[in-house]
């Protein structure tokens, strides 16, 4: 079998992040930006913003959004807040956009997605976890962002006796996060 053509190498990566490659990650692989340009021109790849491309024969999926807005991100992000909230399914939230945490004191160059948040923290590795691929808020970090952002208390209170009913979150957790609670609601009197 011969060297990879560039569309091979970029399938790759794809295949792990939902069909989309950026053109950083391409360039790590030794695919070129005037490659890029070329298999964009010829309808190989979709060119989806800069920097970022659709590899077509990588299968969409329900999540391409989450991935899309973690790689527009950049390095270091994350799914958080109410979206993670929703991803680990342990309450009734529908968040109407996408909330990325990026390592703080970094800027994002980029113009804005109107469907995505993007909030600041430094976070240790222990309170990331993976989903579907992704880097996602625990979902003892999630509930956490949602008390300090004021997520409805009904909301959070649900998240946390559900989340500790499907054992994502343990018993000392789930006491640290409803004192936590209940301190935002003393507060707020």
């Amino acid at each position: 079998m011969g060297p990879m053509t560039d569309i091979e190498k970029l399938r790759e990566i794809a295949l792990d992040q939902h069909g989309f490659v950026t053109s950083s990650q391409a360039k790590e692989v030794g695919v070129s930006r005037p490659s890029l340009s070329y298999l964009a021109k010829r309808g190989r790849i979709e060119r989806l913003e800069r920097g970022i491309y659709r590899i077509p024969q990588v299968n969409a999926t329900e999540n391409d959004a989450y991935q899309l807005a973690l790689l527009w991100a950049g390095d270091g992000a994350f799914l958080s807040h109410d979206t993670a909230l929703a991803i680990w399914n342990i309450c009734d939230i529908n968040p109407t956009v996408i909330h990325v945490t990026v390592p703080k004191g970094r800027r994002i160059q980029k113009q804005g997605r109107g469907n995505v948040a993007i909030h600041s923290a430094d976070v240790p590795t222990g309170d990331l976890k993976w989903w579907d691929g992704m880097r996602t808020a625990s979902p003892c970090l999630s509930i956490r962002q949602s008390i300090e952002r004021g997520v409805s208390s009904h909301v959070v209170a649900q998240a946390i006796e559900r989340g500790h009913a499907r054992g994502l979150i343990d018993k000392k957790q789930a006491a640290e996060l409803e004192a936590e609670l209940e301190a935002r609601a003393d507060a707020g009197k």
